[in-house]
């Protein structure tokens, strides 16, 4: 089946050319250590400081880096750091037995280590009268501030691939061959809450970022031209380095229309915007250095998301967009997200999972289950549920929950505590509040995940959360293409799709064949090209370069641009095309 009339020109690694710094990153090892040296020749004692984000192989490190630059002496922040019974005593509660949720953790990195053994370690440190000293691994910067300061960041989607491959454990912990799921819930709750806090501290002062994403195939940039890139990001649209992954449930429309590897018996997820997990790539010359997106939000919290949304959520990128592609595949699993009050009381989150389904495209056959059929029993479908989930049979769907047929550019409204998934023969892009993990899933048709495990069903947490009154009327009136019209001009239309009042997020749809002008009114403003072969974003006042976006890409215009015109352009001039943009309402 063809989804695309033409080739494909999707860009999967779309970077922020960065301007200014043309010759400050090299790659290699080799150039790294060279630059290294260059720093440290000539002093009688140097304090080389190599922190490090979870997840950077170490071994790497000294081998390729520390090794060639002949120390007098290595300091290990491993021979301070508590014994992994203590870790998970301190972190248990957090933990929990559950296989996908535990509880956000508020401690800090010090409070991994023993006090008396750091203060050792600096002693050691103090001590040491020539030379070269190097003080690597987590938490380095807690013995040093260092004569040179060098992070070693990692993406978290890389962590997740070392994890998979049993490269990597949890941090303080030799989990290499646990669960997948354990150990992603342990990162996402705990270690990368504590390592976000401290880095975050951090990189205003590094002399080096060092990118080791690619094994055996770093990039270092110098901190000024490293955060010289992150500004120049705030000031212009740009795209987040877009990651796919199969599923049990996946389709094949992204295969073509993103043009992916052929291997792969299908692709479920994209994540397109999604910074806690996305990466950003940052172009100096020759040289692509890749950093995690959060990098960015954290460091550039007001510029990017704007002063409103900041004071709401802080350093918090509070709009996702992904895709879920059930196209010539199956049903996503019937699910339901936590209300606002039952995240923040069992997971300590503070807002939760409101969403959304825009059909990118849709088959004959397409649909979406939403909300529960009108004058059912919920006790009878909670009764059948745990039936089906003991195994007994099969939940009775077309009894208890409605099943509306849906068509290119439909938009579904999800607040949280709906029931609902994507039938077959669907490709949505998932327009949500960030918090997506909390998946309560209720029914997952007999499947096990690729895992050749039982996928996790939640029924104790879904029950708690379910919104009985959203039957089938109150789904039709309320959630079904609740699209107002709003202005229109000669070549252009915008309209309101959403969302529910529940929830935070605005979404506006532009038809158009002609310039639109938009304004950020001093919030982020995410958009994905959701029809037409590419469009060009300008600045009307010449504050950024002309940004080409191409067919089902998102893109993200920080709160700091202003004001920003997008047009048809190449193949799409005199073509009406079309975007959708989210935004935090005021």
């Amino acid at each position: 089946m063809k989804y695309l009339s033409g080739q494909s020109n999707y860009d999967k690694f779309p970077n922020v050319e960065v301007k200014g710094f043309d010759h400050a990153a090299v790659r290699g090892w080799n150039s790294i250590v060279n630059t290294i040296e260059q720093r440290i020749q000539g002093q009688d004692k140097h304090i080389l400081v190599i922190d490090t984000y979870h997840g950077v192989n170490h071994n790497e490190l000294l081998d390729q880096l520390v090794a060639p630059l002949s120390p007098a002496l290595v300091v290990s922040m491993d021979d301070a750091k508590y014994s992994e019974e203590h870790i998970f005593a301190m972190l248990e509660r957090n933990i929990t037995n559950d296989r996908v949720f535990g509880v956000i953790a508020p401690h800090k990195l010090d409070e991994f280590f023993d006090s008396k053994k750091l203060q050792d370690l600096k002693q050691t440190v103090s001590d040491a009268d020539s030379g070269l000293i190097v003080v690597m691994g987590h938490g380095a910067r807690l013995v040093a501030e260092g004569d040179t300061f060098v992070y070693a960041d990692l993406a978290r989607w890389e962590i997740q691939q070392r994890f998979r491959r049993g490269e990597l454990g949890n941090w303080g912990a030799e989990n290499y061959n646990e669960d997948v799921l354990r150990k992603y819930k342990r990162s996402f709750f705990i270690e990368w809450r504590v390592f976000d806090r401290y880095k975050t501290k951090l990189l205003s002062d590094v002399d080096f970022l060092l990118d080791t994403n690619t094994a055996f195939d770093p990039k270092m940039v110098s901190g000024e031209a490293f955060y010289a890139g992150l500004i120049q990001a705030t000031t212009q649209p740009f795209r987040l380095v877009p990651f796919f992954d199969p599923g049990v449930w996946g389709g094949q429309w992204m295969r073509e229309v993103c043009d992916l590897d052929q291997d792969k018996p299908n692709y479920a997820w994209c994540f397109d915007c999604v910074p806690e997990e996305n990466s950003l790539l940052l172009k100096y010359g020759d040289v692509v250095v890749e950093i995690p997106s959060q990098d960015l939000v954290l460091t550039q919290p007001r510029a990017l998301l704007g002063d409103s949304v900041h004071a709401r959520f802080g350093a918090e990128f509070p709009i996702r967009f992904d895709f879920l592609d059930t196209m010539q595949g199956q049903h996503l699993s019937l699910q339901v997200h936590p209300l606002t009050e039952y995240i923040q009381n069992e997971f300590g989150m503070h807002y939760t999972q409101d969403e959304s389904y825009y059909m990118l495209d849709a088959g004959e056959k397409a649909s979406v289950y939403l909300g529960t059929k009108s004058g059912i029993n919920p006790d009878e479908m909670m009764d059948d549920l745990y039936a089906a989930q003991r195994g007994e049979k099969s939940f009775d769907d077309e009894r208890f929950i409605n099943q509306f047929p849906a068509k290119k550019h439909d938009h579904f409204l999800i607040p949280a505590g709906t029931i609902h998934c994507s039938g077959s023969d669907s490709m949505v892009l998932e327009i949500s509040a960030t918090p997506y993990i909390f998946t309560f899933k209720l029914w997952d048709w007999d499947r096990l995940g690729l895992d050749g495990l039982p996928r996790p069903v939640h029924l104790d947490h879904g029950k708690e959360v379910i919104q009985w009154e959203r039957n089938t009327e109150w789904c039709q009136e309320h959630l079904v293409n609740a699209i107002t019209p709003i202005a229109e001009g000669e070549g252009w239309r915008e309209e309101k799709t959403g969302l529910h009042e529940r929830e935070f997020i605005e979404t506006r749809r532009h038809w158009f064949s002609q310039p639109v002008l938009h304004k950020t009114e001093g919030t982020v403003n995410v958009l994905n090209l959701v029809e037409g072969k590419e469009a060009i974003i300008l600045s009307p006042d010449n504050k950024f370069e002309p940004f080409v976006v191409h067919y089902a890409e998102t893109f993200v215009i920080p709160a700091h641009v202003d004001a920003y015109v997008i047009q048809p352009y190449g193949e799409s001039e005199g073509k009406e095309i079309a975007t959708i943009k989210a935004f935090v309402r005021g």
